[in-house]
């Protein structure tokens, strides 16, 4: 009966060192199926990141042209304002009558 016994316990320290090792590979498994949805998360925001730095891009190009636009705009009526002035102090100065001091 020893012989029996022997190999009774030699099968449950092997079932015992199975189930550990079981254990240990399904505790690894997890550890890189949540590093992996990590990974792959970080990823998609990464991606949706340079997406929104694109996009930010162009709408930046679209602002600084559309500033200039307005700035070239101004910078035109203020011109023409300026020679409007000009022209009404002309006319006001040719219908004033001649006023000797």
């Amino acid at each position: 009966m020893d012989g029996i016994k022997t190999s009774v316990d030699s099968l449950e320290t092997s079932l015992k060192r199975l189930t550990s090792a079981v254990d240990a590979l399904e505790w690894a498994t997890d550890m890189r199926m949540r590093h992996d949805d990590a990974r792959a998360t970080t990823q998609e925001e990464f991606a949706l990141m340079q997406d929104d730095r694109s996009r930010l891009a162009v709408e930046l190009d679209a602002a600084v042209d559309r500033s200039r636009a307005l700035e070239s705009a101004g910078d035109e009526a203020a011109k023409r304002l300026a020679h409007a002035a000009q022209t009404i102090e002309r006319v006001l100065g040719r219908l004033a009558p001649d006023s000797a001091p």
